[in-house]
Formats: C-alpha cells, sequence, structure tokens
C-alpha cells in the first residue's frame, strides 16, 4: 500500500466551489479598492485609469492536491503546500479615458504551487493568529489580453510588453512579498509579513572534474573541451559564476551568500553550462535538500551531477544560524578576517533586517503646500537598496522589509535617506552606526528615529534587528576562502543611486588555487537581472561576476529566460561573429546595385525596422524594444533567415552584444524582444546605438551578411520619456530616417 505525501482533497473543491461567488466580490472590492487607485497614482498619464468590468468568471480554483508539513517545523503553525490551478474565463476590461484607450483581459491561467502557513497557533479561539499565503516559485501564469497593443501605446506604457508584465504580477505572488490575513488583532502583522529568515546559507563554488566536452571542431570530427559556469539558485535568488576557458577540470574558487526563508520546500539547484556564442550547452544539474545541509550544519564533498553522463561538483556548503546574541561575534570576524582588513565587503559576519513601517511630518519638498512623492533609500557599506514610491503624502506608509549582509557591524553604519521622487530632492536623512545595535536588547530597535535637515519633527519609524551569522560547529580551516569574492543576490530594488566604483582587482593567473577576490557589483533586473559590469580592458577574464534578483517592486521585471541569455561574456571583441565590418558593406552596396538593375527604388530600398528606445531612470538602464522589420531585401530565392544585433557604442566587446533570434524565410520579420543596457541617462546621452539586421546562414554558409545598419545617436531630452519609431536602414547606418 503506497500512501503518497500529497493528498487529494475534494471537500476542498467543493467547499471553494461554494465560496466562489463571495471569493470573487472580495477579488472585485481588490481591483476597485486598491489596485484602481494605485495604478492612477502611479503615473500622470494614468489618471484617468478606471475598471469598467470585472467578472472573475464562473469556474472556480482548483486545488489538485494538498501536503501537510509534519516534520522540521515549528511547533506553533501548521504549513500547507496547494497545488492550485485556475483555468479562468475571466473577463476584466479596462479604460484610459484621456487616451481613449480601451484593453481587457479575456482569460487567465495560473499553475503552481501555493504555500498556507497558519501561524501562530494561540489557545484562544480562532486557534489560529494569522494566515499567509505565498507562492515558493513563480507560478505558471498566462493571461489572454484583448487591446494590449492599445494599453501598450499608452506613455508611460510603451516600453513594456506582455511578458513584463506578466513577471511584475509574477514576482508579487512569490516569496518575499506574501499575503497575510490577520485573524486576532494583537498578533504583530510586522512580524508575520516579513518574518525573519530562518538561516542564511554560504555556498563555496569550488571546482568541477570530468565535464563534457562540448565544443567540437570540423563539424564534430575532433572532440575539444568546455567553457564551463555555474548557475546556482536558491529561491528566487540567482547567481552566475564567471566562465573557466576551454577546461574540463575547472576551478572557481567563489562563494556566495543567501537568505533562506522557507524549508522544507526549500533546495539549493545548481546548474552548469557551456558557454557558446549562439546557444549554451548543458553540462549538468544539482539539488540539494536544504534540511539535510541544516542537520549537518557543514557539508564538504564532491557530489555527482545528474541528467548527465559523468561529471562531479565539490561544494562546500554552510548553514549560518542567526544569533539574536553578539557574544559570538569576535570569534566569526575572526573567522572571516573582518578583524583585520578595513573592507566594506567580503564574506559577512551579520544579518540587518530591517522594516520600515512610515515616516511623519515630512516636509513638502521644493513646492510650498504641496505633498511630495516620498520613497527610502537605505544603504550599508557599498549596498544600496530603496522603497516603494508613495505618492502625494507627508505621511507615508511603507510596511516593506529590507536585509543586507553586513561585513563588520563595529565598523559600518545603516544610512538612510527619504527623498522626494516628483523633485529629485531629499526630504531628510540619518546615519546609525550598527554599533548602536549591538549594545540593545536582543541587538534590535523599534522607535521613531528623528530625521536630520528635515522638518522640526519629522520622524521616521523602522523595526531594526541584527542578527550574527554563526555556523556553530566551527570545523573550517580559518586561513582557507577568507578572501573570496561574495555574491550577493538584492532581495529588493536595484541600487540605482548608490555612488561607489567597484576597484577592480587583479586577478591571479589561472591555475593558482586561491579564491579571487572581488568587489560585488549591486544592480538588478537585466532581461535575467544579470548585473553587467563594464570592465576595464585590463580586467583578467577571472574576474567574477554577479547575477543579482530583485522581486520586491514593480519595477523589478524578472524576465523569462534560457541560459544563453545569462552568461556574461569576458571582454573579447566580436570579430567572428560581427560581419557588419566595411567588407560586409561593401558587398550590401553592390547587392543594391544588383537590385536596382535600372529601376529606381524606393525611399527605403533596405526597408525599414521599428523601435522603442526610452531610458529608465528606476532601473538606471536604457531600454530597447525590437519589435519588427518590412520590406527587407532577400539574400537567396527563398528570401532572408533575418536577425537583429545592437551595441550601445563605443563599446563592441561581446558581453555588449544583445541579439534578437533568427525569423526564418520571412522579409517583414516580427519580434518583440527586450533588451536593456545598464547605463545612466547623463552618460547614454553621450551614447549612440548601433543596429544591425543580419542574415543568419547556416555553417560556413556564404549566405550570411548585412541587410542593413542604423545608427541612432542618443543625446535626446525625450529620452526619458521614450518613443516608438520605424527607422530607414541603410548601408553603413549613416543618415538614419524616421519613417514615422
Amino acid at each position: 500500500v503506497h500512501f503518497p505525501d500529497t493528498e487529494r482533497a475534494e471537500w476542498l473543491n467543493k467547499t471553494v466551489k461554494q465560496m466562489w461567488p463571495f471569493i470573487c466580490q472580495f477579488i472585485e472590492k481588490l481591483f476597485r479598492e486598491t489596485i484602481e487607485p494605485a495604478v492612477r497614482g502611479s503615473n500622470n498619464h494614468l489618471s484617468t485609469f478606471s475598471f469598467t468590468k470585472i467578472d472573475i468568471g464562473h469556474q472556480p480554483l482548483r486545488i489538485n492536491g494538498v501536503k501537510v508539513y509534519t516534520e522540521n517545523v515549528d511547533k506553533r503553525q501548521i504549513i500547507l503546500d496547494l497545488q492550485i490551478s485556475f483555468v479562468g474565463n475571466s473577463e476584466i476590461d479596462l479604460e484610459i479615458k484621456r487616451y481613449f484607450c480601451r484593453a481587457g483581459v479575456k482569460s487567465i491561467q495560473i499553475h503552481g504551487t501555493m504555500r498556507v502557513i497558519l501561524e501562530p497557533l494561540i489557545g484562544d479561539m480562532p486557534l489560529i493568529g494569522a494566515l499567509s499565503l505565498f507562492f515558493l516559485r513563480k507560478p505558471l501564469l498566462e493571461i489572454n489580453w484583448t487591446g494590449l497593443t492599445n494599453l501598450l501605446d499608452v506613455p508611460g506604457l510603451n516600453g513594456l510588453s506582455d511578458t513584463i508584465i506578466l513577471d511584475i504580477i509574477s514576482n508579487y505572488l512569490v516569496l518575499p512579498n506574501r499575503i497575510t490575513v490577520p485573524l486576532v488583532s494583537e498578533v504583530q502583522i510586522a512580524q508575520l509579513r516579513f518574518p525573519i529568515p530562518k538561516g542564511v546559507l554560504r555556498i563555496h563554488f569550488i571546482e568541477a572534474q570530468d565535464l563534457e566536452g562540448k565544443d567540437t571542431y570540423l563539424k564534430g570530427i575532433v572532440k575539444g573541451k568546455s567553457d564551463p559556469y555555474g548557475i546556482i539558485r536558491v529561491g528566487n535568488q540567482i547567481f552566475q559564476s564567471k566562465v573557466i576557458k576551454e577546461n574540463l577540470n575547472p576551478k572557481w574558487n567563489e562563494v556566495y551568500e543567501a537568505l533562506v526563508y522557507e524549508h522544507p520546500g526549500q533546495e539549493l539547484e545548481i546548474e552548469l553550462f557551456d558557454e557558446d556564442p549562439d546557444k549554451d550547452d548543458f553540462l549538468g544539474s544539482l539539488m540539494i535538500d536544504l534540511i539535510e545541509v541544516e542537520k549537518e550544519r557543514l557539508l564538504d564533498e564532491w557530489f555527482t551531477l545528474d541528467e548527465v553522463s559523468k561529471g562531479k561538483l565539490h561544494l562546500k556548503l554552510e548553514w549560518l544560524t542567526l544569533m539574536p546574541t553578539a557574544e559570538n561575534l569576535d570569534k566569526v570576524l575572526t573567522s572571516i578576517r573582518a578583524d583585520k582588513d578595513q573592507a566594506n565587503d567580503g564574506l559577512s559576519s551579520a544579518l540587518l533586517i530591517l522594516y520600515l513601517d512610515s515616516a511623519r511630518n515630512l516636509p513638502s519638498g521644493k513646492k510650498i503646500n504641496s505633498n511630495p512623492n516620498p520613497l527610502v533609500l537605505l544603504s550599508v557599506g557599498h549596498k544600496a537598496q530603496e522603497s516603494k514610491i508613495r505618492y502625494k503624502t507627508n505621511e507615508p506608509v511603507w510596511e516593506e522589509n529590507f536585509t543586507f549582509f553586513v561585513h563588520n557591524p563595529k565598523r559600518q553604519d545603516l544610512e538612510v535617506e527619504v527623498r522626494d521622487e516628483q523633485h529629485q530632492c531629499s526630504l531628510g536623512n540619518l546615519k546609525l552606526p550598527l554599533s548602536q545595535l549591538l549594545e540593545s536588547e536582543d541587538l534590535t530597535m523599534h522607535q521613531r528615529f528623528h530625521l536630520s535637515n528635515s522638518g522640526p519633527n519629522s520622524t521616521i519609524n523602522m523595526k531594526i534587528a541584527l542578527r550574527v551569522l554563526s555556523l556553530e560547529k566551527q570545523a573550517r580551516s580559518p586561513d582557507h576562502q577568507h578572501s573570496a569574492q561574495v555574491k550577493r543576490p538584492s532581495v529588493s530594488k536595484d541600487a540605482r543611486k548608490s555612488s561607489f566604483k567597484p576597484q577592480v582587482p587583479v586577478s591571479p593567473p589561472p591555475d593558482s588555487s586561491k579564491p579571487v577576490p572581488a568587489s560585488p557589483v549591486t544592480d538588478s533586473d537585466k532581461k535575467t537581472d544579470t548585473a553587467e559590469k563594464s570592465q576595464p580592458p585590463g580586467a583578467s577574464p577571472q574576474w567574477p561576476t554577479d547575477l543579482s534578483r530583485s522581486s520586491s517592486s514593480l519595477h523589478a521585471s524578472n524576465f523569462s529566460y534560457s541560459p544563453s541569455h545569462l552568461s556574461v561574456k569576458e571582454p573579447t571583441p566580436s570579430i567572428a561573429s560581427d560581419i557588419s565590418l566595411p567588407i560586409a558593406t561593401q558587398e550590401l552596396r553592390q547587392r543594391l546595385r544588383q537590385l536596382e538593375n535600372g529601376t529606381t527604388l524606393g525611399q527605403s530600398p533596405l526597408g525599414q525596422i521599428q523601435l522603442t528606445i526610452r531610458h529608465s531612470s528606476q532601473r538606471n538602464k536604457l531600454i530597447v524594444v525590437v519589435h519588427s522589420c518590412r520590406n527587407l531585401i532577400a539574400f537567396s530565392e527563398e528570401g532572408s533567415d533575418p536577425y537583429v544585433r545592437m551595441y550601445l557604442l563605443p563599446d563592441k566587446r561581446r558581453s555588449g552584444r544583445r541579439k534578437t533570434h533568427v525569423s526564418k524565410k520571412t522579409l517583414n520579420p516580427v519580434f518583440d524582444q527586450i533588451f536593456d543596457f545598464s547605463v545612466s541617462l547623463p552618460e547614454v546621452q553621450r551614447r549612440t546605438l548601433d543596429v544591425a539586421v543580419k542574415n543568419s546562414g547556416g555553417f560556413l554558409s556564404k549566405d550570411k551578411g548585412l541587410l542593413g545598419k542604423l545608427l541612432i545617436p542618443l543625446a535626446s531630452e525625450e529620452l526619458a520619456k521614450g518613443w516608438t519609431q520605424w527607422y530607414d536602414l541603410t548601408e553603413d547606418g549613416t543618415r538614419p530616417h524616421g519613417a514615422s
């Protein structure tokens, strides 16, 4: 007899079916009373936004299975995992009167595992203090839109696409975001909505052996080596290792630190890939249950890779407990060598957990008697995070949680600045030495702090806790791994205002077994949130890069991705792959002359490309959407196989290249792909966008070639607003004419 740990629960489905009309009433109220005002306040262009119809549909949500955790859980909580699926014939219509824009949703599908936590259990009715709901990982979400193109033409939305919108919604459903329903008033919501992490996982990503050789030469006759790199995931935190060139036994010697909010259920996932110019090959994967790591405290061993015929990976994993006392701090500082150096980064000795509640009596900003749009910038050392914006208020309530890894709390400060987003000015600031927390009871402070350089009674209400990271069994050689670069995901918005310049380290030779020191790069929200740091010419390919993930803000667009987009390439100019050289231009001119053949070609003989270009100051990125091309020239009888390649000049390294997918046998390809470049607004106005439409021939094919070029100087006042436009393609990119 087999008793599965996931049970069917038809009684629950019958209950939900009976409750469905009332659940729909609640959802409608949520849309009208919460979502509609939030959308209206977020952007001037959206001030006339309204929902004209909200019908969630009569098809109720289904619960396909329920799992109840009984081991490794707190005695005062109940944890349930519900496998849910909702295939709804929903109708939601919305309107933006100012732009005569109507759009809507015809159907919604959601499939995923929703965790429900009932805690704390109490000795009075109703026995459960509160209920928390969230998804452990991003659910599968599909929305069938009507009139989406009308909506995306509205100013302020024209850089979005349906995939970004889905991603924003999905990330709102995933940890550390959660819906909390208090059932008893005494339960402190702050504790529930943003609990202290269960622990910190320190991952020493050391080396691999006997990997598969994926690179081949002479059409596969000669077997070569691989250029391996690793992608490491814990929940919604993602890291990427450096690439080791041509080595089946690579040594990375890198260290990452990740927060663990939930276990059981969370796993450490590792995938290895071979970096290739086109699509990166898979070299194996590994999943490790974090319960095992927590029991062992320290694991240092070789793991056999799954899903491949050979290969193994050497990891050292440390489970760090969060201690509310400072008695172990000196021991911890010695073990990570933080007592000797003066740096503000390296391995962490403590975690700073901050609950930003609200502010009162803020000054009115630049204009007298006008309420500001306040947001808060928080920084510890080089790491900065940012709250959401609250609109038109001097009494903002944020209720947001932030965490910072701290290298040495005896020397570092927490800096808090309240800013007015509308006028880009400061409304007050505060500097708190973390040593003050070390003297507080439970290393915690919960109070209203007075703001400097602000109004006479301006205060900010925060709860701040410091937790010392302790590996209770200190079974490690203190001289090992101390200088390794720590890659850390930001669990917040990107640090767009942090003004640090990382010191680029001089890397040791590749055969050195010592870890590579480096500076962390804090950046978020790339196509896959890859923090791509421009490297100086002297930086060695050994330079580690950081992959950070952001999920706590509406601007965080974590795109769905495939590993081929993830690789942060080293600074090698891509000569072989970039065929937009003078010779390609000459060939194109020749082809044009053949096409003309005595007849006069139209205004744009090479066809046109439609692009949306804008700069996002929130994310500090230039965003380019490649929509489509029309009337391209044919490379052969069967047409062309076009794709689009972009650089942000003068950077022509491989890491700076962006490519769309290839559209087969068409002269009017539709791409609708979005790309971004990490660059500030003043800097981008000195740069030029180099766009080439190319034909993708097969291997060693004579049909590879240039279909047209476009050079767009970005020195425009309109860049922050953005624009969508058709551009003429020319042979060498000069004289680009906006067609419409």
